[in-house]
């Protein structure tokens, strides 16, 4: 099992609040996928924001977070706004 640190984006702060909200592996990360990790985020820390959300995207498709392509950038956008 890879420790979450070993993807790309994810630095002890994020790995430690995945790890606060049952995240404790890259496995786990990438069968929870970014979307639903941002939820367990969020509702477990509030101030989360879109940028974690596309950390969470860039990790699991090997991307730096502002790397990723606008399209993919624009579904996080409005995903994490109607959660709002």
């Amino acid at each position: 099992m890879a420790e979450l640190t070993s993807l790309r984006n994810i630095g002890k702060e994020m790995e430690k609040k995945l790890k606060a909200v049952d995240i404790s592996t890259a496995e786990e990360l990438k069968k929870t996928g970014s979307e639903n990790a941002f939820v367990r985020l969020k509702l477990h820390y509030p101030n989360v924001c879109l940028v974690h959300l596309q950390t969470l995207e860039g990790a699991i498709s090997d991307t730096d977070y502002n790397q990723l392509p606008s399209d993919v950038k624009e579904r996080l956008k409005n995903f994490s706004d109607n959660l709002k």
